[in-house]
């Protein structure tokens, strides 16, 4: 569901259609779009040792749990190629957006001019980061290898990599995960199936779509 300012934004138009001009750039190796987001997944253990199905029984749980605290799932995904990468950590600090930056340019996209990156406008997700998780020259050289781009706050909807969270969520994380190493290896294995398909999304609003079905978002101009 679309989640919007009910007044007019400015702000929030310009950065909308900056993202939506950005998603519609053709398919570039050497500039490759690619969506970023995170989500937090909370962590469960069991008490009792659940039941395996058997003919005409599903698997069973016992209603209660022991609460294992919560981890850090990043998400990088590049719609025109089919591709994501799924990180977990232990927090989301921008310490930890730093590394996982730093491991797609310096990994899948280590030929690449620039890396176009689209996400939300936490405050972890700015050049910042780099600085504060490495030396200056570190930071700049990496800093200089990204174009960034923000969905506009209320327009996490633009951000394809919630579309990619959202399946995650719903394929591989449905059920209890007791710790940080499971939920890696459950992630992974989805990460990698889904990588084999080259599942992608089809991106069709654009720019004059917005302008039309979001016109009240739109200042009148006076001329």
């Amino acid at each position: 569901m679309w989640c919007i300012p009910p007044e007019r934004d400015c702000e929030f138009v310009a950065a909308m259609e900056d993202v939506l001009e950005v998603y519609r750039r053709p398919h570039d190796p050497r500039r490759p779009v690619v969506c970023m987001d995170e989500a937090s997944k909370q962590l469960v253990g069991e008490i009792r040792t659940p039941l395996p199905p058997a003919p005409g029984l599903p698997a069973r749980y016992d209603c209660e749990y022991v609460r294992n605290g919560t981890a850090n799932l990043y998400m990088a995904f590049e719609p025109l190629a089919g591709w994501r990468h799924v990180a977990v950590t232990e927090t989301r600090k921008r310490v930890d957006w730093a590394w996982f930056v730093k491991g797609l340019l310096d990994g899948r996209y280590r030929h690449a001019e620039r890396v176009v990156l689209v996400m939300d406008q936490l405050n972890t997700h700015a050049a910042a980061s780099l600085y504060e998780a490495f030396p200056p020259e570190e930071a700049r050289r990496l800093a200089d290898r990204l174009e960034i781009h923000h969905t506009p706050k209320h327009g996490s909807w633009l951000n394809m990599a919630e579309i990619e969270l959202s399946a995650l969520a719903r394929q591989c994380l449905g059920d209890r995960v007791e710790d940080r190493p499971a939920l890696a290896r459950a992630a992974s294995a989805w990460q990698a199936a889904r990588n084999r398909k080259h599942r992608r999304v089809d991106w069709r609003f654009t720019t004059a779509d917005a302008r039309i079905k979001l016109k009240r978002l739109y200042p009148s101009v006076q001329l």
